[in-house]
């Protein structure tokens, strides 16, 4: 008899699991009582970088005369941005419908309650009630933006980040409460359409788990573009006012309040696990689902993945979750590296990282030898006109490459050379026979790499050591 599962929650976790498991002879069903795509594709990662790619248009226009184009007068038509992204989205989740039916997904639109371990309560679209029973069942019902309790945060004018994609007017001025990747994606964006934006961070930097180079130089880079960033502040209380929004921030000048006419909450997320029925069935969960290696929860039949047990919450990383949790079941047990993750953010110029940063590795009392290649020195970027940015390799004392920060056009695709080499346990002479294209911005990882052992050809020897 085949195995059935069923998977509560159609994100990049969820979809994926089940496409997994009906390869492997699955009789899968899924359970999502939203969008097939869940966060990522409808309210996160793919609509936000729909209005990046359009913020990069802008920021091009805005600089054409650098490239012998004279643009006199252009206008921001939020209507069509709004139909660009929103086409951008149906055409994936249309794309994920029709790849889960036809690897023979069930598909059913409804709100789960898990009311055994064998046993779901589905209350669908039209109200009709329905029972699936299962041998086995994966949770990936996701997270929700955390809204921290800040007096005055019910005002009119703070939004969400799902809130602010809807935006039909750009805002004069966006205060963004939390300068970590959401907050900075937004900012960059609204800071493109000519919004006045302000970061309010509470941690001493912008991008604190990054590795400090990044956030240093990512900071100045804003700072010149206009943005406004407060760190080492809190704010204390929000309130509407005629022309918006009065914020009361505290940090090291003291207390101040901070005029503006939108404020974006964007302090972090939480795991989904209202209304599952958790507690009936005695599955154990703290802030997020508790799990072991293969993702299985302490009860045996039920898997949990993605956002909803916490730790990274990334799309790329509930995905592989997925796959995981579907092999599990199905008896594959291959081995998954799910400590090597890389981490984007898309904002201008692109902020890419992968393996540990400088500080974790001083923490450790760990030796390491870093390189940095600037950006400035690519013939690709120069030609580009997009020069800010670098790239740093940090590696062991055998040169074992350890952590790989990219601020750099086109980082989020050259950060996957990184991570393969941390995945598998590279060392910087394992590049050193591999040819990369010409001109490309990813020769600057190879310059970075063998600047570790002196022998880049296009900089100076620049490595440090502790």
């Amino acid at each position: 008899m085949d195995k059935r599962i069923l998977i509560i929650g159609g994100g990049p976790g969820g979809y994926v699991a089940a496409i997994r498991a009906s390869q492997l002879g699955a009789k899968v069903t899924l359970v999502e009582k939203q969008d097939l795509g869940g966060t990522c594709l409808n309210r996160g990662c793919i609509p936000t970088k729909a209005l990046y790619k359009s913020a990069e248009v802008i920021n091009m226009i805005n600089n054409s005369k650098d490239f012998g184009i004279m643009v006199d007068y252009y206008n921001i038509d939020v209507n069509m941005l709004q139909k660009r992204k929103s086409d951008v989205v149906d055409k994936l989740v249309g794309g994920i419908k029709v790849l889960l039916k036809s690897n023979g997904v069930d598909i059913i639109k409804g709100n789960a309650t898990i009311k055994d371990e064998y046993n779901v309560s589905v209350v669908k679209e039209d109200g009709k009630v329905i029972n699936i029973n299962t041998d086995y069942m994966i949770i990936a019902t996701g997270s929700q933006p955390f809204v921290p309790p800040i007096k005055g945060i019910e005002s009119n004018g703070v939004l969400t980040s799902s809130e602010l994609l809807e935006f039909e007017e750009i805002p004069e001025s966006l205060t963004v409460i939390g300068g970590g990747v959401i907050g900075l994606e937004f900012a960059g964006i609204f800071n493109a359409m000519g919004t006045k934006v302000t970061i309010v961070e509470s941690l001493p930097n912008i991008l604190n788990n990054f590795d400090k180079d990044i956030y240093k130089r990512l900071a100045s880079y804003l700072k010149r573009r206009g943005i406004k960033i407060l760190t080492n502040t809190t704010v204390e209380e929000i309130a509407s006012v005629e022309y918006g929004l009065n914020l009361t921030v505290s940090g090291k000048k003291g207390e101040r309040i901070l005029k503006s006419e939108k404020a974006l909450i964007s302090t972090g997320r939480r795991p989904f696990i209202e209304g599952l029925g958790l507690d009936r069935i005695g599955v154990s969960y703290n802030k997020g689902i508790k799990v072991d290696e293969n993702f299985r929860t302490n009860v045996k039949n039920i898997y949990a993945i993605g956002d909803v047990i916490g730790g990274a919450m990334l799309a790329h990383v509930a995905s592989h979750h997925g796959i995981i949790a579907a092999e599990g079941i199905m008896g594959v047990n291959n081995i998954k590296n799910t400590d090597v993750i890389p981490s984007c953010v898309y904002i201008t110029p692109e902020v890419a990282s992968v393996g540990y940063t400088e500080d974790y590795l001083k923490d450790k009392d760990i030796d390491y030898k870093t390189s940095k290649f600037m950006i400035g020195a690519n013939g690709k970027a120069i030609t580009m006109g997009e020069t800010d940015g670098f790239v740093k390799i940090i590696a062991d004392e055998s040169n074992r490459i350890l952590g790989v920060h990219i601020i750099a056009p086109h980082a989020s695709d050259i950060i996957h050379e990184g991570t393969i080499a941390i995945a598998k346990g590279l060392k910087v002479e394992d590049f050193s026979d591999i040819i990369h294209g010409h001109p490309t911005v990813s020769e600057s990882f190879m310059e970075a790499l063998m600047g570790i052992t002196g022998e880049a050809i296009h900089m100076a020897p620049q490595k440090k050591r502790r």
